[in-house]
């Protein structure tokens, strides 16, 4: 017969162990942004929402 707690407890691990890998990823990601150039020409537009009622 399956021993289903088992199996269960071996997915939990597995599970643990793709977590880690998606985070170790994440952080490279992030410091390798964080340590490139800023990007050239970059600028932030207000949108004008004219839906919205003026506060």
């Amino acid at each position: 017969m399956l021993d289903y707690r088992k199996m269960c407890f071996q997915l939990a691990a597995k599970v643990a162990d793709a977590m880690d890998i998606l985070l170790k990823a994440l952080q490279e990601g992030e410091a390798e942004f964080m340590e490139g150039e800023p990007f050239p020409g970059f600028k932030v537009v207000a949108i004008k929402d004219e839906h919205r009622d003026p506060e």
